[in-house]
C-alpha cells in the first residue's frame, strides 16, 4: 500500500492598497481560484478575516511522494510571489503522514 502524505502550506500575506473588506475579498477570491485551477490544490482563507490589508491562506495537497508534494508547494509559492496584489510576510510548509 502506498504511503499517504498531506502537504500543508500557510501563507501570511499583506494586501497593500485595498481600502475595504470588499476589495480584500476580491483579491483573495481571485488568488485562491487561480491556485485551485492551476495546481489542483485545496485553498482556504484561514486567518485575519476582519483586517483589510492582511490575510492568511492555507493550501493543501495529497499524494504519495514527498518530493512531488514539496515541488507542487514550491510552485504554488512562486505563483503567490508573482501575484502583484499581495506581499508574502511568511510561509510555512509542513508534510504529514498517516503516523502523524
Amino acid at each position: 500500500m502506498a504511503q499517504l502524505l498531506v502537504a500543508l502550506c500557510r501563507f501570511d500575506l499583506r494586501i497593500p492598497g485595498v481600502t475595504s473588506l470588499k476589495e480584500k475579498r476580491h483579491v483573495v477570491k481571485t488568488l485562491t481560484a487561480s491556485l485551485r485551477q492551476r495546481f489542483n490544490v485545496s485553498v482556504a482563507e484561514v486567518d485575519h478575516h476582519d483586517l483589510w490589508q492582511r490575510t492568511a491562506i492555507g493550501v493543501s495537497a495529497v499524494g504519495s511522494e514527498g518530493f512531488h508534494l514539496k515541488r507542487v508547494m514550491h510552485e504554488v509559492e512562486r505563483h503567490v510571489e508573482r501575484w502583484v496584489e499581495v506581499e508574502i510576510i511568511d510561509v510555512e510548509l509542513t508534510l504529514h503522514g498517516a503516523e502523524d
